[in-house]
């Protein structure tokens, strides 16, 4: 089971590194006119929600360890089936303030 929990914990770090190099020297108005970036972020972010709700499936007491997981798995539920209510300044703020934080904790776990 461990080894399973590691592979989704992987696919977050490789998410986290990804939104990471998508918007390395970016701003929160490039992000807003740039269709492309906020799509490749969105998908990022969806992969981060559903490795993790699959994780903590496999280990529940990855909800202690991991800060916001069930707010990281809402976002990535409101991404897919709420997408006409996502909030391209909401987004950003995750991505700057919340994203780097999620890859360290990751990164200890594994």
């Amino acid at each position: 089971m461990r080894r399973e929990v590691d592979k989704y914990f992987y696919d977050v770090v490789k998410a986290c590194d990804a939104i990471h190099q998508f918007t390395m020297d970016k701003t929160l108005r490039d992000y807003q006119s740039n269709l492309m970036l906020r799509s490749a972020v969105e998908r990022q972010m969806m992969i981060i929600g559903e490795a993790l709700n699959q994780a903590v499936h496999l280990q529940p007491d990855l909800s202690e360890q991991i800060s916001e997981v069930r707010e990281i798995v809402n976002l990535r539920n409101v991404i897919v089936h709420g997408y006409a209510v996502v909030e391209n300044e909401t987004i950003w703020g995750i991505v700057t303030d919340e994203v780097p934080a999620l890859a360290r904790q990751v990164n200890k776990l594994l």
